[in-house]
Parts: C-alpha cells; structure tokens; sequence
C-alpha cells in the first residue's frame, strides 16, 4: 500500500506539558494509522450503547399504523423527528427474559442485566454475580486492542450497590449493563472530569498497541494510572498550545478550520465539565461533614470557572457525557461506549417530578403518575436526539460521524400501556437504532415487527462492527436481518 508523504498519520497527537496528549478527529490530510491488511484505510464502526430503564409508556411511544410512520408520530417520537432519518424503530423485539423463559427471577433484576448479555442470570448462584460477558465488553476484547482506551462505562449515578434485594438476588444486577467477564460487572464512570483525565492522559506511558486482539489470557487492556500532575490542574488546552501551532502549520486550510473549531467546542466542554466536578466535590464534602469527617474531597475541576448558581440539571449531566463519548469516538479514543444515564436512583426534579421514577413506572391507572412517566420518557428521549443530532452534525472523512456509528437506545422491559397497572415483559422492549454502521445499516425505517430478539440483534451489530463471534450472542439465534 503506498503512503502518501503528506499525510500525517491517524495517531497525531498534541503533546504538551505533564505528559499530556490531546488526542484529534480525522483531518483531510490524516490517513489512518495501520489498517488491517487487505482492508481500505477508511473509518471504523463504533459501538455506543444509551439505556433507559423501566421501559416506556407505551401509548405515546409506540406508532399505531406503519403506513403514516414520519407523517404522523406519537406524542414521545417527535422528539425524535430531527434525527428520523437517521434511525432504525424496532418493534416487538424480545429480550432474553421472554426467549427463555426466566422463573424465579424478580423482573428488575433482569431489566438491565439482560440487555446487553442477551442471557439469564445463575438462579442457582443468586448471591453472586454469575452471568455472561456483555456485547460492549466482547466488542472491547477485539476491537478495543487499536485504541488507547478499550471501553468507556459512562453514568449520572453511582451503580455500585451492595447486598441483596427481591428474593435473595445480588443488587449489583438491578443497576449494572456491562460484565467484562461472566463475573465481574464494570462500575459507572460519573465523573466527567475523570473521563476526560482517562482519555487524555492514557497515552502518556503507553506502548504502541500492535494491530490486532487482545491478548487471550487478558479481557481487556488497563488504562495506566493517571500521574497527579499538572495536566491535572489546568486547562488541557493551554498545556498543548505550541503544539496546536506546530501542527495548524502542517495542515491544510480546511483543517485548520476544523482543528479550530475542535479546540472551540474542547474548551467549552472543559468549562461544563468542571461546573459538574465542582456540584459533585461540594456534595462530597456536605456528605463527609454530615458523616462526622473532617475530610476533604481532593478532587478539582480541570480548570477553575464560576460556578452557576443552583444545582446543575441532570439533563446538563446526561449531554456532558454525551459529548465525552462524542469525543472518544471522534478522536479514536475509543470505539465503544455505554452511557447509562439513570439507575434505580433517578433525578427529575428539573420537571418538577419528585417522585421515582420506579414508582411511576407502576401507574395503577393514575392519571398523574402516567403523565409524569411520559415526561421522563421524553425528556430521556430529548438526550438521545442531543447526541446523535451531534454526531450527525460532525464530517469525517466523505461522511459523518454517525455514519460510521451503531448506536443503540433502549431499555430492557416493556412498560406499561392502558389500564395495565406495570410492564414488566420483555416481549417489546423499546429499541432505536441510531447511525449507518459504516454503511451496512439501512436507517429511516420503522418495523413494526422484528424477525428476532435482542441476542440476535447484538450479534448482528458487533458483527458490523468487525467483531468476530463463534456463535450468537445469548439468546440470539442467528445475526438479525433486520438492520439491512
């Protein structure tokens, strides 16, 4: 394969002080580094994953008549009307709860456990977590091997609970999405200032990865420690100055507009970002105080800004780790990520809603109650459309960012419609599909019934991601034919 000699290599990086190294999007005069033999030098497939617990209410989600889909939406999928074009609707597809038929195990317990394992917890071995390694961690042990970071686990809220809830079973599967290993469920990363500190700090002392899987004995790489130093404590983008001149010397006009306006949105998200590491700094100290310590939360923004007043948003959260996994797929940081913006914790106050969303989600024929889950399905779908309308909005190489994206939002129970006072089944879980997946997606599309169930569905996206599998995923069967 000839290398042209005036493309700089996928790999540039600005470098500058305390080891930092900001990595970039994909310039014009960029080619990317090592492709695969045989294979063309264009974009990879990324895999983002956007979960939304106790399904949805189902009436103002759900279209009534396939003929008049785009013409006529329901109230909760006009949200969605900006970014139609650019999804997949998936109805009645199953997950691994209706496939498989569970017994015994209470419904929460399977909601988000199931949804990207596409399989049944070990009733036998309630107490522990004994499941199966999820979509994102087996795409993470493959393609995770051509990135500096493997998998980003991204949250709102701490999904480490301990003990034990309905019948016995461990609380760790009522919160958690992501197993690396049968196991070994993964933590939520929730601080905004953290991620930022993996992404970009995670070449400083990292071998060049060869081009190919992870090793066997290993699932996945580790990110190394971060070093406390002064990449820490100031903005990213005053530590790599020099080198963003250095390089806008080398790069074409319209790259340096990009460079530009990349450097733009960065330092914004910067000042976002540290607004949330301060909210969340003060709420530990308040926490230790009220605990009877003395201690301090060392903890710091990347920068120092003023603070708005008041609380900030949880919306402002969710669209603050949407641009962080923005970035990272941008930038091939990474190429797969999840972001679980509610647990069984929840914060709506923003809508006035001081009920759970737990609570709600059993609507008993309650009026109120119903007209308040609603929102909390459009305001999660207003997130969704925040993130892809933005990925959309992003040239890489002849297209754009989604278009080299498979992002998948749903949730893994039905919801309640009518009079039905729950919706605890898995026969027609919510599912959208979002991005061309480098071309293999046909999006714009509304099914009104799916030919297979969740495990066929995630085989079906890894296997476009370039993920090689022995077999379906779960209780998949065969890949979905449902994406072309």
């Amino acid at each position: 394969m000839t290398i042209r000699s005036w493309l700089i290599s996928r790999r540039t990086c600005l470098r500058g002080l305390g080891g930092i190294a900001l990595s970039l999007p994909l310039f014009e005069t960029m080619g990317w580094a090592n492709p695969p033999k045989g294979s063309s030098a264009r974009p990879p497939v990324r895999l983002g994953f956007m979960y939304h617990p106790y399904g949805v209410w189902q009436t103002d989600f759900w279209p009534t008549d396939p003929k008049t889909y785009g013409t006529t939406l329901p109230k909760n999928l006009e949200v969605i009307r900006p970014i139609l074009d650019q999804c997949l609707l998936l109805d009645r597809l199953r997950g691994a709860r209706e496939v498989l038929r569970s017994d015994g195990r209470p419904p929460h317990t399977i909601e988000s456990s199931a949804w990207l394992t596409a399989a049944l917890y070990n009733l036998d071995n309630r107490t522990n977590i004994d499941l199966a390694v999820s979509a994102d961690q087996i795409a993470a042990q493959q393609i995770g091997a051509y990135t500096p970071l493997p998998s980003l686990e991204l949250g709102c809220f701490d999904n480490s609970a301990v003990g034990l809830g309905e019948s016995g079973v461990s609380r760790r599967y009522y919160n958690v999405h992501s197993f690396r290993t049968p196991n070994e469920p993964l933590p939520l990363e929730i601080s905004p200032g953290n991620v930022l500190k993996r992404m970009f700090s995670s070449r400083q002392s990292t071998p060049r990865r060869r081009a190919g899987p992870a090793p066997a004995n290993s699932q996945f790489a580790v990110a190394p420690e971060i070093s406390e130093g002064e990449s820490l404590d100031r903005s990213m983008l005053d530590l790599v100055g020099e080198s963003a001149q250095d390089l806008r010397m080398r790069v074409s006009m319209q790259d340096q507009r990009s460079l530009d306006q990349y450097l733009d949105t960065l330092r914004s998200l910067e000042v976002r970002v540290a607004a949330i590491e301060k909210q969340q700094a003060e709420a530990a100290i308040y926490a230790a105080e009220n605990a009877g310590s003395k201690g301090r939360n060392r903890n710091s923004p990347p920068i120092e800004v003023a603070i708005p007043s008041g609380k900030i948003k949880w919306s402002d959260h969710v669209r603050v780790m949407a641009d962080l996994m923005i970035l990272a797929f941008q930038t091939d940081t990474t190429r797969v990520c999840s972001l679980m913006p509610t647990v069984h914790r929840s914060d709506y106050t923003e809508l006035g809603i001081t009920n759970t969303h737990h609570d709600l989600s059993h609507t008993e024929g309650n009026a109120e109650k119903i007209k308040k889950l609603s929102q909390i399905d459009r305001i999660n779908l207003e997130q969704f459309t925040y993130l892809i309308s933005r990925m959309h909005s992003l040239k890489e190489g002849a297209g754009t960012l989604l278009d080299n994206c498979i992002i998948m939002w749903g949730s893994g129970m039905d919801g309640p419609v009518g009079n039905q006072a729950t919706g605890h089944g898995q026969h027609r879980i919510p599912t959208i599909i979002a991005g061309r997946g480098g071309g293999t997606i046909r999006t714009g599309r509304y099914l009104p019934q799916c030919t297979g169930n969740i495990g066929d569905l995630l085989t079906g996206m890894l296997m476009r991601a370039g993920v090689k599998l022995d077999k379906p995923l779960g209780c998949g069967t065969k890949p979905t034919a449902d994406l072309s």
